[in-house]
């Protein structure tokens, strides 16, 4: 997983509430256990029309926020299934942050599992980062994982919280299969102490 420290990027404003993982990856694109290829389809039925031209009302089509990195949104983002494609699709598409008030449990959790930063602000804090990111081309955000801030384009920082050990996982590049090879050595001793002392197992 690719480690997640700093990111300066275009935030994308979605004013909008209960934003579902069915809305960020519809069902038909779940076919596929490969975490590439989905950002095509992220927020497919929003984004496109019926004969696949986009809809140029969408925020994420609109000519400054195409290359988004950050979705600034209302409450209780990804919530419905747990779908794990709903995080691939965001990283796919280029999202590595989303900022809300908010979110699902089983999203949230996905997203440091895949390497996005899911950030929680307050109600006044949202407002705020929701005008910076209706600013069009001047809608940058500054994210500091390691000093847990956002940083505005008016110079000023939102500080925000996060789990320490959720922290060291996205800071590291780790995942659930590298905090695990991290304690290779000891699995290792542990297997030749067993086949030592079970030869037959």
């Amino acid at each position: 997983m690719e480690k997640f420290t700093q990111l300066r990027g275009t935030a994308a404003p979605m004013d909008m509430i209960n934003i579902d993982t069915d809305m960020i990856i519809p069902k038909q694109y779940l076919k596929t256990i490969k975490r590439t290829g989905l950002g095509k389809h992220a927020f497919a039925e929003m984004r496109y029309n019926d004969d696949g031209s986009e809809k140029p009302d969408f925020v994420l089509n609109k000519p400054q926020y195409r290359n988004a990195q950050v979705i600034v949104a209302e409450d209780n983002f990804g919530c419905g299934s747990s779908r794990e494609h709903a995080p691939w699709a965001l990283l796919d598409f280029g999202i590595k942050c989303v900022i809300s008030t908010s979110f699902a449990d089983i999203f949230y959790n996905n997203c440091f599992k895949n390497g996005i930063l899911p950030i929680k602000v307050t109600r006044e804090q949202l407002r705020e980062l929701m005008d910076d990111a209706n600013k069009g081309s001047n809608a940058v955000l500054e994210i500091d994982l390691e000093n847990q801030t956002i940083g505005r384009p008016n110079g000023e920082s939102v500080p925000f919280e996060i789990d320490a050990h959720r922290k060291h996982c996205l800071l590291n590049g780790l995942d659930d299969i590298g905090q695990t090879l991290q304690q290779a050595p000891k699995i290792d001793s542990f297997e030749e102490k067993r086949k030592a002392a079970m030869p037959w197992a």
